[in-house]
């Protein structure tokens, strides 16, 4: 039985956040699903899970002195445990970061940043 309602407690801390590390340019602001991200949570951001809204990806845009300079989509993923998960996560919070293993790193190329990424002009 306690190892029952363990494994229980476990997919329920698991089921309600997604998590993500980020590599951002200095003086750089980044912002996820329209709300900034604190620098200090580059290293460990999380967050609820997202809705099937963001399955082809989750929005972002990088921000210097005011001005948007980068704006695309992150990979996203769909996080099974959501299928566990009540009441109902399949249908709310289906989706997530790629994983907290992986470091979303907008200094250089990366195919976790998708390639519809749009690059403003300084």
């Amino acid at each position: 039985m306690k190892v029952i309602l363990f494994a229980l407690m476990l997919i329920g801390l698991v089921g309600c956040s997604t998590s993500a590390k980020f590599n951002v340019p200095a003086d750089t602001d980044l912002y996820v699903y329209n709300k900034k991200v604190e620098k200090a949570e580059y290293e460990n951001y999380k967050r609820r899970p997202y809705g099937w809204g963001q399955a082809a990806g989750i929005r972002y845009r990088l921000e210097k002195d005011g001005k948007v300079i980068e704006e695309g989509t992150l990979k996203s993923r769909f996080r099974p445990v959501s299928i566990f998960w009540p009441p109902a996560a399949l249908i709310y919070w289906p989706m997530g970061f790629v994983g907290h293993d992986h470091t979303y790193d907008f200094t250089k190329k990366d195919d976790f940043v998708r390639p519809s990424v749009v690059l403003k002009k300084k």
